[in-house]
């Protein structure tokens, strides 16, 4: 039997959305996998990130994953010494390439500012940048926008709050192991959640795997996966520098049993039977700050 997987494809960049959006649309096209693509659509600014190297873990992880290499200098200093490009009103085209065949939903308008302040934002400010991103996202592909996923995930049940009135299919906010229906705080059932369930490139490469044993890493972490495996990729690592390193994991995955989806195809007819749950801020190895994770309820 095959194991069905949340293929999700996180692009945060220009550069991303211009060269990795139609490098991994070929490769999936190749292989007939259909997945979920959250599109960043707003200025670019995720060069001002590098005031966090004076944080050791966040330094720690940029030397053990390459950053250089994998994102190159123009995503690393974007925005920083140049205003940020929107991009979504310059790379239209790509997304709605992606949007031709793919899932599609909406990751952030300004993905910095979203990782950066989300947390400390007040209600208003929250609800405008959702209503930002949704807005860009739906004129770009002349459809309504059904998904989301908070941009690093982070969210918590004032992001859940926040997004509720836009009435979204489902969200992705979170890290966690299975789909799950939130409590929100005011006792009213939230959109369905579709947490992230495997470790990203980044979290673990240079410590925990080598680049050469990545993939038997993860295709094995899927298969030991109980829950609903989701597996995120990003558009300017798997999408550029790791492309050949993400095209032979998707033919390991269909020769071992494992089906790559949207991450739609994953929640049931009848989600009432999903398990009841909140969202909480943690830490998860790898990951410099906080972080969404799925709380059950018992």
């Amino acid at each position: 039997m095959l194991k069905n997987v949340g293929l999700r494809i996180d692009v945060d960049t220009w550069r991303g959305t211009r060269a990795g959006v139609p490098c991994l649309l070929d490769i999936l096209a190749a292989q007939k996998i259909k997945s979920t693509f959250f599109f960043s659509v707003g200025p670019d600014n995720m060069g001002r990130h590098f005031w966090r190297l004076t944080k050791p873990q966040f330094l720690m992880k940029m030397l053990r994953s390459r950053v250089v290499s994998l994102y190159s200098w123009k995503i690393l200093l974007a925005g920083t010494a140049w205003p940020g490009r929107k991009i979504g009103q310059g790379l239209a085209a790509q997304i709605r390439a992606a949007a031709a065949d793919h899932e599609v939903g909406m990751h952030a308008w300004d993905h910095f500012a979203w990782q950066t302040w989300a947390g400390t934002w007040d209600n208003a400010e929250l609800t405008k940048q959702i209503r930002l991103a949704k807005d860009a996202l739906t004129n770009i592909i002349e459809q309504p926008v059904t998904c989301s996923a908070a941009a690093g995930w982070r969210a918590d049940n004032r992001v859940l709050q926040a997004k509720q009135p836009f009435g979204f299919f489902y969200n992705s906010d979170c890290r966690g192991t299975s789909l799950f229906r939130p409590l929100l705080p005011n006792g009213d059932w939230g959109t369905v959640q579709i947490p992230v369930t495997q470790p990203t490139f980044d979290e673990i490469i240079g410590h925990t795997v080598s680049l050469a044993g990545y993939n038997r890493f993860i295709l094995d972490s899927i298969k030991a996966d109980h829950g609903t495996p989701v597996y995120t990729i990003h558009a300017e690592v798997e999408g550029i520098a790791l492309s050949g390193m993400f095209q032979e994991l998707l033919w390991m995955a269909r020769a071992e049993g494992i089906r790559f989806c949207p991450l739609g195809e994953l929640i049931p007819q009848d989600a009432t039977v999903l398990p009841v749950g909140h969202i909480v801020r943690g830490v998860i190895p790898g990951r410099e700050g906080w972080v969404g994770c799925q709380r059950l309820l018992k």
